[in-house]
Parts: C-alpha cells; sequence; structure tokens
C-alpha cells in the first residue's frame, strides 16, 4: 500500500534494508528466541509485491507475461542452486555466516535498486472518488479475491505435498542427501514449458495455459497418491515433479501478470500486497494442514485432498473469460 503512495523503490529500498537488519540480528543469535525474531524482522523486510508492481508499471500488457516467467524463472533457479550450494556454504562459513551473508546480499540489492533499476513512470492523475493504495478497493474487487484463492490453494499445495515427497524419495532409494540431485534437473526442464507458456500467451490463449497448468497440478496428485500407495519408482517421480514444476512455474507466471492486468492502477501495490500476503498464508496453512494429514491419516489422504482442491479451483476458475489486454480479465 506504501508503493502506491510514496513510490516503489523507496518502499523497495526500506524493505531490504529491515530485511539485512533481520539477517545480521539472526546471524548474532545465541539462542533460539533471538533467532526466531531476526527471521521474524527479515519477514517484515518482504518486497515481492511492490517490485512486482514496479515491474508492472515499467512493461506494458503486451509482454507482462513474459517479464513475470522470467521473474519467475529466476527466483526459482536461485532456490534449486540454494539446495546445492547452502550445504557447501554452511561446511565453508558456518550456519551464522548464511545470515551475514543474505544480509550483505540485501545491502548490495539497495544499490541496484538505487543505481540500476529505473524508476516508475509518473502516476496517472486518478479519477473523481478513487484513492491511491486503498485496501478497501482491493478487498471489495471479487475478480480479485477469484485469483487470491488460487494462489493460496496453489502454495497451500505445493508446500503439502512436500511434506510427504521427500519420504517418498527415499522410499525409491534415493538417499535424502542426494535429493537436489533429482530436484535440480526436473526444475531446469520445467523452464521449457515457459516457452509455451509464453508462445501461448502471444495467441491469444492465456486461460488455456492456466486452466491446463492447474490440471497438470491435480493430475500430478493423483500420480503421487498411486505412488504412495505401493512401492515408489523413483523415474515416476521424476516425471511427477517434472510436470508439477512445469504447471507451478507457468501459474507463477500467469497469476501476478491476471492480477494487474485486472487491479486498479492506482491500487496495485496494495492489490499486490494482498496477494503475497495469501500467497505467505498458503505456504502456512499448506505446511500446518499436511503435516496434521500424514500424522493422521498417512500420505495417500494427503495427496487425494491436494487433489481435491486443485479439482475445487479448477472449477472456480472455469467461469474466466479469456483475458484481452485492457479489458477484465476474469468474471464476477
Amino acid at each position: 500500500m506504501a508503493s502506491d503512495r510514496f513510490g516503489r523503490k523507496r518502499v523497495i529500498v526500506l524493505g531490504l534494508v529491515v530485511f539485512a537488519l533481520g539477517s545480521f540480528w539472526a546471524a548474532a543469535a545465541t539462542d533460539l528466541t533471538h533467532l526466531l525474531l531476526g527471521r521474524s524482522l527479515q519477514g517484515a523486510g518482504a518486497v515481492s509485491a511492490a517490485v512486482t508492481a514496479l515491474l508492472a508499471d515499467l512493461t506494458r500488457d503486451e509482454v507482462r507475461t513474459r517479464a513475470m516467467a522470467r521473474v519467475g524463472s529466476t527466483t526459482l533457479l536461485m532456490l534449486a542452486l540454494s539446495w546445492v550450494v547452502a550445504p557447501v556454504l554452511t561446511v565453508w562459513i558456518g550456519f551464522s555466516g548464511l545470515f551475514w551473508l543474505t544480509g550483505v546480499l540485501a545491502l548490495v540489492g539497495v544499490g541496484v535498486v538505487i543505481w540500476w533499476v529505473p524508476s516508475a513512470p509518473p502516476a496517472p492523475p486518478l479519477a473523481p472518488g478513487q484513492g491511491r493504495g486503498r485496501l478497501a478497493d482491493v478487498l471489495a474487487h471479487a475478480d480479485l479475491m477469484r485469483l487470491n484463492l488460487g494462489v493460496f490453494v496453489l502454495h497451500a499445495v505445493q508446500l503439502a505435498m512436500w511434506v510427504a515427497v521427500p519420504s517418498l524419495l527415499v522410499q525409491a532409494g534415493l538417499n535424502k542427501a542426494l535429493h537436489w540431485q533429482l530436484y535440480l534437473p526436473v526444475v531446469l526442464l520445467s523452464w521449457l514449458f515457459l516457452g509455451v507458456v509464453v508462445a501461448m500467451e502471444r495467441q491469444g490463449h492465456l486461460k488455456k495455459v492456466f486452466l491446463l497448468s492447474i490440471g497438470l497440478i491435480a493430475v500430478v496428485q493423483v500420480g503421487l497418491l498411486v505412488q504412495s500407495l505401493g512401492t515408489p519408482s523413483l523415474g515416476g517421480l521424476a516425471v511427477l515433479l517434472l510436470v508439477f514444476f512445469c504447471g507451478f512455474n507457468a501459474l507463477e507466471a500467469t497469476l501476478p501478470s491476471l492480477a494487474l492486468l485486472i487491479a486498479p492502477q492506482a491500487s496495485r501495490g496494495a492489490a499486490l500486497g494482498v496477494y503475497t500476503t495469501v500467497q505467505s498464508l498458503g505456504f502456512f496453512v499448506g505446511g500446518l494442514v499436511g503435516g496434521w494429514v500424514v500424522k493422521s491419516w498417512g500420505s495417500p489422504v494427503l495427496f487425494l485432498s491436494c487433489g481435491a482442491a486443485m479439482l475445487l479451483w479448477l472449477l472456480l476458475a472455469l467461469p474466466m473469460r479469456n483475458p484481452v489486454r485492457g479489458v477484465p480479465v476474469v468474471q464476477t
């Protein structure tokens, strides 16, 4: 909300500074309480909503999905590399050293934002009765809330399934310390699907790829359910995870793009703030409920529940109109 009123870059810089302070606090922590406080301060510096809003300000509607795909693929690449690099770094610089490093990187990010990233163009004048960054305008927007429900389901399912996927890989014969050898290739290969997303978006078929991606993740849950009922196959799990990341990457690119198309321009930051907050809540609920379901009823029930959640989202998304630039893309 603040980025709508005071400027994107100011809020991004402030957030990175807060994140850096949280990193240094966690690095110096000597007990769990102070570590949690440092991590909480890191989280308070989250700026993904303001960054995405700035990206929207700097791009045209016709290239925005491609821009989102590039940002999403870069984020996913860093995630995949962290699985490989973090254990090595921990040996070299220690656990606290990881936090010192993230703090320094955040300060480097401040310099990048100030001296390299372009500033957003001047905001257009407000229409009568319109305000900047008003939360009420976002919460009252039924189409935006439908997309927010979708991002909640997506990330709840993502984290819930990962409560059980590592144990399936171990049962399939892959030692836990070697899981990155499967994760990294499937993440990199899944980037190829982003090319399909961009091509279909150029041809005006964004709705088709959007629904297809939801369906792919639902099918993956069925496949994981079958795997969990017997002896898991490493090859089968690799294919399922590849399909999952193809669908997930596509949705990570299209969901913010759709939200930006229908959000009031004067409240883009607020709209994406709600979006990313709901996304984080999805992570929280997915981890909490996923662990409880696995403990109480086992992995098959977890994958069945995740599949049902994705099918419910697919049904809710079916009435969506195919996005047209400059026209609302979701029916109320």
